[in-house]
């Protein structure tokens, strides 16, 4: 006789939380100290008993905002197909300007712009502020117990006021800079394809098996888009449990990231070096919240790097179970990781910047973190270390 006893999780899931500190600009382009951001993401699994997935989700700072709402049916109609539609409205800022102190180069006043017709100036950062509105139409089938099959279309209206004929130093040259949106309004229409496989034995701790996933976003400019683009995502984790720890063992996992980009992807779009590096803050809802570049460990131009066509990275990460339970929180465990990242763009391969020279020219950098991994009756929350070292006065001047 086999006697299974089964506890409910809860049916309002938070999915993702955000707090931090981020350092930015103002409007007019000069860099300030440290600012804090916030956001939340969360979701009814089960509204009023019809498996039906209600969700929402909001991201804050300083002139920022973001909003989502989401509905999911699993099983539409009774069927084996899942439809979803999301709702978006982003008001967001970001900020550009880069300059690598290079032997007898001053990086007083590195960006310049033409704000209004006959006025010019010089300041830290180009300020690019923009507004997105649109909504997103999805459909998948699961191919088999661990593989589901994802398609979406997207499509949204963009606002955005950019600086000027503004400019920046690349290495020792002075160039203009790609906002990579279009001035005023403009449409972006694009159609997504996703697969997915996942064998993991748990979403937020797992001790073995793989997870893979394959994507691709084809901007659809015969659809009205003013953006014509090709991007490719690929990411594979997998987990394994060690010969050490008893009934809780330790888990070691390596997690590799590619992704490519052909054409004019918009900005928010692109591959962004803050979510690639733990010590700056990642997105939140396509929200930027930092004007810094990585640390640099190996002193190459990943300092030119912000929103690049080629990405990859990879991870090892180690675990260790410090605490099991079955109510509120299922389980803590210490985790310790570290990894490579690179980022470039077409031009990088074509024309590296002057004043790199040998393996520097690689824009290739290091990425840490250490913290806590937990797992409630309400989500699975990941506390880390790395972006709170990041923000750091010594640390920040030091770059």
């Amino acid at each position: 006789m086999l006697n299974i006893d089964v506890v409910e999780r809860n049916t309002v899931i938070v999915n993702d939380v955000w707090l931090g500190l981020s350092a930015d600009a103002r409007p007019d382009g000069e860099k300030r100290p440290l600012t804090a951001f916030g956001g939340i993401d969360v979701a009814e699994t089960n509204f009023f008993g019809t498996g039906v997935l209600l969700g929402g989700a909001l991201a804050v700072a300083d002139r920022q905002q973001a909003y989502r709402l989401r509905f999911v049916d699993p099983s539409f109609l009774h069927s084996g197909w899942a439809v979803s539609a999301t709702l978006l409205y982003n008001n967001a800022r970001d900020f550009f300007g880069t300059c690598t102190p290079l032997p007898g180069q001053s990086c007083a006043g590195k960006v310049q712009y033409d704000p209004a017709p006959g006025e010019s100036a010089q300041t830290d950062f180009a300020v690019a502020t923009y507004t997105r509105t649109g909504f997103e139409l999805g459909g998948g089938y699961d191919l088999g117990t661990s593989t589901r099959l994802r398609g979406a279309y997207h499509l949204e209206v963009i606002n955005a006021a950019l600086p000027g004929a503004a400019s920046q130093y690349r290495g020792y040259d002075q160039v203009p800079i790609e906002f990579h949106l279009v001035d005023g309004r403009s449409a972006l229409s694009y159609a997504s394809l996703q697969l997915e496989e996942d064998t993991r034995d748990d979403p937020i701790l797992p001790t073995r098996g793989s997870f893979v996933q394959l994507g691709l976003d084809v901007g659809l400019s015969s659809l009205g888009s003013d953006y014509s683009f090709l991007r490719f995502q690929g990411r594979a984790s997998k987990w394994w449990t060690l010969g050490w720890g008893g009934q809780n063992p330790h888990v070691f996992r390596i997690d590799g990231f590619a992704g490519a980009i052909t054409g004019d992807a918009p900005l928010f779009m692109r591959f962004y070096v803050g979510d690639f590096s733990d010590f700056l803050p990642d997105r939140a809802l396509d929200l930027n919240f930092d004007r810094r570049p990585p640390p640099n460990f190996l002193r190459t131009d990943i300092v030119e790097m912000r929103y690049e066509d080629y990405a990859a990275r990879i991870v090892g990460e180690y675990r260790i179970p410090i605490y099991r339970g079955h109510r509120s929180v299922y389980g803590i465990d210490l985790f310790a990781s570290a990894g490579v990242f690179a980022l470039a763009s077409q031009r990088d391969f074509i024309a590296p910047a002057r004043g790199f020279t040998g393996f520097a020219r690689v824009p290739i950098d290091l990425t840490f973190n250490l913290g806590l991994r937990v797992s409630t009756n309400v989500g699975g929350f990941l506390l880390g270390l790395s972006n709170a070292i990041g923000a750091l006065p010594i640390y920040s001047e030091a770059r």
